[in-house]
């Protein structure tokens, strides 16, 4: 497939007729619209001519926003002349947080859609508008957008403001692949950050007891419930059943959630052992490795085999027969991952198939969040989606400076907010907010980051047992989970929050600060 070439200067596409009206074709596959143009499939190179820019600058672009492929990966504005935003140094956690098969260590690029800031503050942005893991690269004076599959439609190229840019964007993608379907969450308690997998049913009923008359819209049961992940049976630990606790959950006025990873099972599991023809195949031979946690690596199951069509159905209908409302789908990306399938059809198709028979076994009300989910074959079906990696309870471990998709609060809002334009599409997560001062090495500035990023997202979560939380650290909670707070955008990282400036800029600069002493070190 050849590479279209087209030029941008000053006032727009040069080569597409940039005075022509909306939705008017002004160019062999170029389509004006608002912001922008819209442009037929394939493999496209944008170059940004010389000067002409506004005021007479030269457009030469500073820094490249790269969107990564799931929710954890690297995404963010990062400067061109600096090392590209990626996992270093990792392989196994590149598997399981990017899209490992495309990693470009030499250059900027990512997933779905990139942009460029130029010269004279403008935003050059380029996003697919559809499947076929479309990956986007930037260079000072070039912007590319290149196809794993002949299988999306198109792309849209807009100039202009950044908040206005990608918010034309989010229309266009909402407009192709639809919206949201079940009511959206206020607010929500989930038993990870608190309990981790050391949980069972006196402890989650004991938990949702704890609440009070906090108004919480769902408290979820995260991992820990299972037998074993792949085998999506209630444990040891929940000897009354996963009804009961749910129904212990919506006693209190709360919608029961319940995290599950229906696309992945760990060897030991029974769904592994008596049903190898149900994993996808690694091309070099035996069951492909999708990843690694749970001191083990896991299998991804093969969605376009009709067995394991049937097993999704079932597992789906059974956990909302249950009474869970909102189901947290955990390690998504597996779904997407190239390797050998019972059925060959693009890998992003294949995962897109699988979340359509998950949506309608669930059914339109049941609110589905992705949660390690690739971002964009996932609009329309996802309720909600996890916009960062996991906040912990710690603001920067070891590692996080290397690894944009490690764990910690740092990584996680400075994620989060260059994904904030998401919300155009599904709710965007943030992960929790912490209110206690037990059990974690974050500062009260610190957590104040997570509880300011919450309100902003409108998506407001807390692991945090109440019994933990002294009166002080009680009340803020309160004021968290109660009204509906009054935020304006102010600048790019910069917001008012019921009257109180909040300005994300140094969180973003520290991340920002990481990156570069990482391109010292590497040379």
């Amino acid at each position: 497939m050849a590479t279209r070439e087209l030029h941008v200067d000053g006032t727009g596409l040069a080569s597409a007729g940039a005075v022509a009206g909306d939705d008017a074709v002004v160019g062999d596959g170029v389509v004006r619209t608002r912001l922008g143009w819209v442009l037929d499939p394939g493999d496209v190179r944008i170059v940004v001519d010389g000067l002409d820019g506004l005021d007479g600058l030269d457009l030469a672009a500073t820094d490249f926003h790269r969107g990564g492929w799931n929710s954890w990966s690297p995404t963010g504005w990062a400067p061109l002349d600096e090392s590209p935003l990626r996992i270093w140094g990792d392989d196994e956690r590149r598997l399981t947080a990017d899209d490992a098969a495309n990693d470009t260590p030499d250059r900027h690029e990512g997933n779905g859609v990139g942009a460029l800031r130029l010269a004279d503050g403008r935003v050059l942005l380029l996003g697919a508008l559809g499947l076929g893991t479309p990956r986007v690269g930037g260079a000072a004076r070039s912007l590319w957008g290149t196809v794993e599959t002949d299988d999306g439609d198109g792309w849209f190229l807009g100039l202009g403001p950044e908040e206005a840019v990608f918010t034309r964007y989010a229309e266009l993608l909402r407009d192709r692949l639809g919206a949201p379907t079940a009511p959206p969450v206020s607010t929500l308690w989930c038993s990870w950050y608190s309990s981790y997998e050391d949980i069972d049913e006196g402890l989650i009923a004991d938990a949702a007891a704890g609440l009070g008359d906090l108004p919480v819209d769902v408290v979820q049961v995260d991992d820990g419930w299972e037998e074993i992940v792949g085998d999506w049976v209630a444990g040891d630990r929940f000897p009354s059943g996963m009804a009961a606790t749910a129904a212990t959950i919506a006693a209190r006025g709360s919608r029961p959630g319940l995290w599950l990873a229906p696309l992945i099972c760990l060897p030991g599991s029974r769904t592994a052992t008596e049903h190898p023809e149900w994993l996808v195949q690694d091309p070099a031979g035996g069951p492909l490795v999708a990843g690694y946690n749970w001191d083990s690596h896991y299998a991804a199951l093969d969605t376009t085999h009709p067995e394991v069509q049937e097993h999704l159905d079932t597992v789906i209908r059974t956990v909302v027969s249950w009474g869970f409302r909102y189901l947290k789908l955990d390690f998504l990306y597996a779904g997407a991952l190239p390797g050998l399938r019972h059925r060959d059809v693009p890998r992003e198709r294949a995962y897109r198939e699988a979340l359509e028979r998950i949506r309608v076994a669930a059914g339109p009300d049941v609110y589905l969040l992705g949660c390690g989910a690739p971002m964009l074959p996932s609009v329309g079906l996802l309720d909600g989606v996890r916009v960062g990696p996991d906040t912990a309870s710690d603001w920067a471990p070891p590692g996080s400076v290397a690894d944009p998709s490690h764990e910690g609060g740092r990584n996680g809002a400075a994620a989060s907010l260059a994904r904030l334009w998401m919300r155009g599409l599904y709710q965007v997560d943030p992960d929790v907010a912490f209110f206690r001062s037990r059990d974690t090495t974050m500062t009260a500035e610190q957590r104040q980051v997570g509880v300011d990023l919450a309100r902003v997202s409108g998506f407001r979560s807390t692991s945090d047992p109440v019994a933990w939380l002294d009166d002080t650290e009680q009340a803020a909670l309160r004021r968290f989970l109660t009204g509906e707070p009054q935020v304006e955008r102010t600048g790019p990282d910069r917001f008012v929050v019921d009257g109180r400036t909040v300005d994300f800029a140094p969180v973003v600069r520290e991340a920002r600060l990481g990156r570069e002493r990482l391109t010292e070190a590497r040379g």
